[in-house]
C-alpha cells in the first residue's frame, strides 16, 4: 500500500478528500513536521506547500519516491543536496492565477490611490480628498512570463493598461504589448507605472532587481514583489522608499520570514506589507486537487511520465 504524507493547515481536509477517491492508499495528514517524524520512515510520498518541508525530513524518508509540492515554485525542494536524484518531484503550477492575480490588483490600487492614507484619516476621523489615479492608461512591466503573469496581464488588459514583459525565454505571449529580453530590464523598468516580479527564484534570479533597476524607475512608480524575497535587493529597495527615489511598494514574499519585527519596511507608510498569502485562497483544496488527483491516480498505477507539472533538480 502507498503511503502518503500531507503537511499543510489543511491536512485533515486534503486527507479526507483524498481518501475517498483512493481507498488503497494510505494516508497521514499532519500540520507541524515534528509530527510527521514518526511516520517518516515509511513515506513514499510527500504532498506540502515546497518551502514547508524541512531538508530532515526528507533526508529521514528512507522510501521517499515522489513529492508533490502545493506550490508553484519549487526552488527550495530543487538546491543542491535537498533532493536524492531518484525522487520525482511535481508543482501545481497553473493554479494560482486568480489568487495571484487578484493580490496584485489590491496592491495597484490601494497603492495607487494612497488607500493606507485613507485609512489612517479614517481612524482620526479626517476628512481629505485628493486626485485618485486609475488604472487606465497606465504601464505595467511583469517580470516572468510564465502561466501567473499571463493571467495577469489578460486582466490588466481589461482595465485598459499597458502591459510590457520581461523574460529571458520568450519573445512573445498572450495580452502583452510587448516583450523585451532580461537584458533590457533597466530600460524597461523606466517606462513602468507597476513594476511587478512574477519571476521564479534561481541563482540567474537573485536580486535580479538591484540599485541600478531601481534608480531607473520613476518617482512615482511602484514596485510590487508577488516572486521570491531572493529576486529582490530588499537593502536597496528600503534606500529608494527612504529616500522618496520610488512611490512605494507591495510586498507578499521577503529574503527572511516572517519578516522581522525591526525591518523598517513594517514602518513606512507607502509600504503594503502581507505575510505570504499570495497564492492562498478560499478554494486553495479544490484548486489544488485538480492537479493531485490525477497525479495520485498516475502513481498508484506507475504511470510516471503522466505525471502533471514534473520539476527537474
Amino acid at each position: 500500500m502507498t503511503k502518503v504524507l500531507i503537511l499543510d493547515v489543511n491536512a485533515q481536509q486534503y486527507r479526507d478528500r483524498l481518501a475517498r477517491h483512493f481507498p488503497a492508499v494510505e494516508f497521514h495528514a499532519f500540520h507541524d513536521a515534528k509530527d510527521a517524524e514518526r511516520v517518516i520512515a515509511d513515506i513514499e510520498v510527500i504532498i506540502a506547500l515546497g518551502h514547508h518541508i524541512p531538508k530532515a525530513l526528507i533526508a529521514a524518508a528512507r522510501k521517499l519516491k515522489w513529492i508533490q509540492a502545493l506550490t508553484t515554485g519549487t526552488d527550495t525542494l530543487t538546491a543542491p543536496g535537498v533532493l536524492p536524484p531518484h525522487v520525482l518531484l511535481t508543482s501545481t503550477r497553473g493554479i494560482h492565477g486568480p489568487q495571484m492575480s487578484e493580490l496584485a490588483f489590491l496592491n495597484m490600487i490601494a497603492l495607487g490611490r494612497n488607500f493606507r492614507k485613507m485609512q489612517r484619516n479614517q481612524a482620526e476621523a479626517k476628512w481629505e480628498q485628493w486626485g485618485q489615479p486609475i488604472l487606465e492608461g497606465k504601464t505595467i512591466v511583469i517580470v516572468g512570463l510564465g502561466l501567473l503573469a499571463e493571467h495577469l496581464a489578460a486582466r490588466c488588459k481589461l482595465f485598459g493598461m499597458q502591459v510590457i514583459g520581461v523574460s529571458s525565454g520568450r519573445a512573445h505571449a498572450p495580452n502583452f504589448d510587448q516583450v523585451h529580453p532580461r537584458s533590457d530590464l533597466v530600460k524597461v523598468a523606466a517606462r513602468a507605472d507597476f513594476l511587478m516580479l512574477l519571476v521564479p527564484y534561481s541563482k540567474e534570479t537573485h536580486h535580479l532587481i538591484n540599485r541600478e533597476v531601481l534608480a531607473a524607475m520613476k518617482p512615482s512608480a511602484f514596485l510590487i514583489n508577488l516572486a521570491r524575497g531572493g529576486v529582490l535587493d530588499e537593502a536597496a529597495l528600503i534606500e529608494h522608499l527612504q529616500s522618496g527615489k520610488i512611490a512605494g511598494a507591495g510586498l507578499d514574499i521577503f529574503s527572511t520570514q516572517p519578516l522581522p519585527p525591526d525591518n523598517p519596511l513594517w514602518r513606512m507608510p507607502n509600504v503594503i506589507i502581507t505575510p505570504n498569502i499570495g497564492g492562498r485562497s478560499d478554494k486553495f483544496v479544490e484548486q489544488t486537487t485538480t492537479v493531485l488527483e490525477p497525479n495520485i491516480q498516475a502513481f498508484v498505477e506507475g504511470r510516471l511520465k503522466d505525471l502533471r507539472n514534473l520539476v527537474a533538480h
